[in-house]
């Protein structure tokens, strides 16, 4: 019986591989392996749609100008806890790694660092930078805006950008608390993801170009907003704290024709330094009481095991370690094509 799996791949070797190919498209090694290791962070969690997926899209960027691959980000204008940071169409993981970084430092001594980010690229997984907000010992909270490529509530064009919004939280003696969500039903790396597979999608997550409900994942044309008004309202409100916030607006241009239709992105990230409140200890230990809590309540019909944010993630990432990294046939194919262009040898499957 035919597959959508091509195999299974080591995340090291991956990873190597990976930021080999970035190096290869003039990339500097260090960015390159931020990148990497944002990506196979994506495929570790179970996050297929913002992985190794996008690789080919990223080189893509490096050659059609939208990325510039030796750019450095910079930031532009500072506050004792406000920063603007300027991307410079730089690989969206370099750019946010460098913003979580500089909040963290800023939340040091001021109890709080909030930094907008301009003119970057793909931010691929924005968990993977709240969680690095976690690890540090703070409440990180990272959320960014695209092109539109999703309704908004009541109409059958994209008007506005799928946001996706992550919160992650440290604890006592579990893994943080990851809550990384986007402003659509589904991502649409899952579209991507389900054509790599050649698998159909649900009929309520995107319409074709003809506002029709689609489950041709090759036929979407707009996605559609989580729960209706609520997934497209947080999707605008965000849009008024990134771009319109730091003077990069995007979407309005765009939504209607000032502009063309072309990638950018803008993104914040905030990091909440526990320690100005009172105790970490006691954070920490109050955040697992409130999980075992939820966690001990009783389960729903159907409901094997209630799960805390991040949970499932840490569970895959634990197994695919092990075990290696599924990754479908056309990616493995887009991939293998990437590696002939820049004559790099294509990892084996394990």
């Amino acid at each position: 019986m035919d597959t959508p799996l091509a195999g299974r791949i080591g995340a090291d070797t991956l990873k190597d591989f990976t930021a080999r190919l970035f190096v290869a498209a003039g990339m500097r090694a260090n960015d390159a392996a931020t990148v990497a290791d944002v990506l196979v962070w994506a495929n570790l969690r179970g996050i297929d749609s913002h992985g190794a997926l996008r690789i080919p899209a990223y080189l893509e960027y490096t050659r059609n100008g939208i990325m510039d691959p030796a750019a450095e980000p910079g930031v532009v204008r500072s506050m004792p806890a406000i920063a603007l940071l300027d991307a410079k169409r730089s690989a969206g993981p370099v750019a946010m790694v460098r913003a979580v970084d500089e909040a963290v430092a800023m939340a040091r001594t001021a109890g709080i660092g909030l930094i907008t980010v301009t003119r970057t690229t793909h931010t691929g997984p924005i968990g993977y930078y709240a969680l690095r907000a976690a690890e540090a010992g703070m409440i990180g909270i990272v959320l960014s805006t695209s092109t539109p490529n999703m309704a908004y509530f009541g109409t059958r064009k994209a008007g506005v950008s799928n946001a996706p919004l992550a919160i992650a939280v440290p604890t006592a003696s579990h893994p943080p608390l990851v809550l990384d969500m986007a402003s659509s039903i589904a991502a649409n790396g899952k579209i991507k993801q389900a054509q790599d597979s050649n698998l159909p999608i649900p009929a309520d997550w995107a319409l074709d170009k003809n506002g029709r409900s689609t489950t041709d994942p090759a036929a979407v044309d707009v996605l559609l907003p989580l729960g209706g008004p609520k997934g497209s309202g947080l999707a605008l409100m965000f849009e008024c704290m990134t771009g319109i916030l730091a003077g990069a607006p995007a979407l309005e241009r765009m939504v209607s024709g000032k502009e063309p239709r072309r990638h950018r992105q803008n993104a914040m990230a905030i990091a909440i330094s526990i320690d100005a409140f009172g105790d970490p200890r006691t954070f920490r230990a109050e955040t697992d009481a409130l999980a075992a809590a939820i966690k001990a309540l009783p389960r729903a019909a159907g409901a094997d095991e209630i799960l805390m944010p991040g949970e499932r993630g840490a569970r895959t990432e634990a197994e695919r370690r092990r075990d290696g990294i599924p990754l479908p046939r056309g990616t493995w194919k887009r991939l293998g094509e990437a590696a002939a262009r820049f004559n790099i040898t294509m990892p084996e499957p394990i």
